[in-house]
């Protein structure tokens, strides 16, 4: 029963997962008005899924990160009320940043409920080192250096348009955008389907392949139901976008997002999302601070929100 339990528990952050975090690589492409928002969702539900596929053989890493071993002892690591706890903690948090709008990190969430569940089960024998080394600074420094990046290759492109008088061929942009856009979900897909595997590593009667690829598909339908409200203000409400702009953005999202799989750090896509297309609306001075303030503050909460949910959970369950 606790297994099963477990795996709709995992479905259940999956489904919130995508509906917070699925549109965060196309949003450029509705915020620019490249295209309407129903292909846009469309094209990161496809790419997405062929990242989820990709990480069964290539994300191993991230598996073993997000499985709490390492950070907890594995008497809990590997005990099934510490994962039920873990999944709620984490879906109820990001469910609830959606539900208001607000695009926030499930790496984080995620982290944080397993901080909250270890600390009612050993107190403080959480390996804090590790969380800060392995967790906390990576999500902390990957949104500066989007921010920096992306309004440094806006800049550059923009420098290198003036000197040389470049022909601009808006088809060629458009093109390039939406295959930016598409590496962008893929490497999402590829960067959390991992993350959320990890907590079901423990059902033997698994498949890695077979368990992330239907966790992939429940993360595609929380995309394409209930993505709507993030997506205005991924798109619209942080900072107006021109085509070039949410390319430059979607560029600096690609290459981070990919170099962290490729290592297994457990960087959030949605930091580095919205860090890169607030740096680009830094170069025009277009960005909206009050929402910036709002999001930050959103990031700000998520760890201690999903630590407090998920160690209420841990204690009910032990009862």
């Amino acid at each position: 029963m606790l297994l099963i339990s477990l795996f709709i528990a995992t479905l259940f952050l999956a489904y919130c997962n995508g509906a917070n975090d699925n549109f965060k690589g196309v949003a450029t492409l509705f915020g620019s008005r490249t295209t309407s928002y129903q292909t846009a969702i469309l094209w990161a539900t496809f790419t997405t899924l062929g990242g989820a596929v990709t990480a069964t053989f290539l994300a191993g890493t991230l598996i073993k990160n997000f499985s709490g071993k390492g950070l907890v002892p594995d008497a809990i690591a590997n005990a099934p009320e510490f994962h039920i706890a873990v999944a709620i903690a984490a879906g109820l948090t990001v469910l609830i940043a959606t539900l208001i709008g607000f695009p926030i990190s499930t790496t984080h969430s995620l982290t944080g409920a397993i901080v909250g569940a270890g600390l009612v089960a050993f107190g403080l024998q959480v390996n804090f080192a590790v969380l800060v080394n392995s967790f906390i600074l990576p999500l902390l420094l990957s949104p500066i250096i989007a921010i920096f990046l992306g309004a440094g290759i806006y800049s550059l492109s923009g420098y290198i348009n003036s000197k040389w008088n470049l022909p601009v061929n808006q088809k060629r942009i458009d093109a390039c955008h939406f295959i930016s856009a598409g590496i962008v979900s893929f490497a999402r897909g590829l960067n959390d389907t991992p993350k959320i595997f990890s907590i079901v590593l423990i059902i033997e009667y698994f498949s890695i392949q077979g368990g992330m690829i239907t966790i992939a598909i429940a993360m595609a339908l929380g995309g394409l139901l209930n993505s709507q409200k993030v997506a205005i203000t991924m798109s619209e409400k942080i900072t107006s976008l021109n085509h070039l702009q949410g390319l430059s953005a979607n560029i600096v999202t690609a290459i981070l997002v990919i170099i962290a799989s490729r290592f297994g750090l457990p960087i959030s896509s949605t930091y580095v999302s919205v860090g890169s297309i607030f740096g680009v609306g830094l170069t025009g001075k277009k960005v909206n601070l009050c929402v910036s303030y709002q999001i930050l503050l959103s990031w700000i909460l998520t760890l201690p929100t999903a630590a407090i949910i998920s160690a209420i959970t841990y204690r009910l369950l032990q009862g």
